[in-house]
């Protein structure tokens, strides 16, 4: 038999645990440089901000790359991580009115483990556009929050 691959397959083993922690990325479509425009990013970003987007789940970590995005969230008790997905990409499409579609489908997550430094994980997500090249000092990029900094 023939292995599956690709995002069916992937979410077969997706596992939703209330309370977890979850490293989240969702890419653009054809992973354009969308948010490299300054007014969309801005526009994202008040977006994400918006509590209501989250439901019962917490945002703690994120960084708005300009063809991607990257969230630390911590899982409520009622919404899984598909929903809170969907919830978070719907948002942003519909404020954006871009055309084609701004997210390409799907998304990756991993649920960190109970030894996993959680703030070495939001320094690794915060540090991504200094990595990128986009910066030369992590204050220098405007797109990206986090509670513990």
């Amino acid at each position: 038999m023939k292995p599956r691959y690709g995002y069916r397959t992937l979410r077969a083993g997706r596992v939703s645990l209330p309370g977890h922690i979850y490293l989240l990325t969702a890419v653009t479509a054809c992973r354009r440089p969308l948010f490299k425009d300054v007014d969309l990013a801005r526009e994202a970003c008040r977006c994400i901000y918006e509590v209501s987007h989250w439901g019962d789940a917490s945002l703690l970590c994120w960084v708005l790359m300009p063809d991607h995005w990257h969230g630390l969230v911590q899982l409520g008790d009622r919404d899984e991580v598909t929903t809170v997905m969907r919830r978070f990409k719907s948002a942003i499409s519909r404020r954006l009115h871009c055309s084609p579609a701004v997210w390409a489908p799907g998304y990756h997550d991993r649920a960190l483990r109970q030894d996993d430094d959680i703030k070495a994980v939001a320094r690794y997500i915060v540090a991504n556009p200094l990595r990128a090249g986009l910066v030369s000092h992590v204050l220098d990029y405007p797109y990206w929050d986090c509670i513990w900094l």
